[in-house]
């Protein structure tokens, strides 16, 4: 999918979903904010500075994460191995190791998993790894895509309510790009509707959910 004339901003600290039906950009968006798709015009402002088309491992030092699409994890892995690869930018262990800490209190079910193979883990579970190995660079932005894909009602609750919780705890910038929009609107302050690669509008969640505009957005 090709973005274009895609404008929008997310505050320090705040919590700001982007909606819309697939094929409508949304994951293309979050591989060119991270620096992994290439971006032909326009910027990407990230803390004052410009990060056009810099390195993903520049963003990912700059204080960017992102969580993949589906939980994608190193299934081979032990859970402890794969949450160790999210601080490859670090050197400090002592620092990784407060990183280790904070996730283990965040997913005490990762803490109890730690030597298992991460290809064994039930969906939910190989959805909080993707989150904690995210968590392990200690993020100031923490981009989630789909975090809700393919999971049960309560898992998909008690997930955004630990990315809720990690926002309040660390101040921690939470961008998510979601088609299940109950689950994502329940958590954020702000929402962008995407729609064949462009921003259509934004709205305060409360007020989208029972606009005409969001339900064309997705069915036209």
């Amino acid at each position: 999918m090709v973005l274009e004339q895609v404008s929008f901003n997310v505050r320090e600290g705040e919590k700001v979903a982007i909606v819309g039906r697939n094929g409508a950009g949304k994951s293309t968006l979050l591989m060119a904010i991270l620096g992994v798709l290439r971006a032909w015009s326009g910027q990407v402002n990230y803390l004052g500075r410009d990060y056009t088309n810099k390195s993903a491992e520049e963003h990912v030092r700059s204080g960017m994460a992102l969580v993949p699409q589906g939980g994608r994890v190193f299934a081979n892995l032990m859970v402890r191995e794969n949450l160790e690869l999210g601080a490859y930018v670090m050197d400090n262990r002592q620092i990784i190791s407060k990183s280790l800490e904070l996730v283990y209190e965040t997913f005490p079910i990762l803490q109890e998993r730690t030597t298992q193979k991460a290809g064994t883990l039930s969906g939910g579970e190989r959805q909080m790894l993707a989150i904690g190995r995210a968590m392990m660079s200690q993020p100031k932005l923490l981009m989630l895509d789909e975090p809700s894909l393919g999971l049960a009602p309560l898992v998909v609750k008690e997930l955004m309510d630990k990315i809720l919780e990690l926002n309040k705890a660390l101040g921690t910038t939470v961008l998510i790009v979601e088609q299940n929009v109950r689950a994502a609107f329940r958590i954020v302050e702000r929402v962008y509707v995407l729609k064949l690669g462009k921003i259509v509008f934004e709205e305060k969640p409360d007020i989208l959910l029972h606009d005409e505009r969001l339900r064309k957005a997705y069915l036209a």
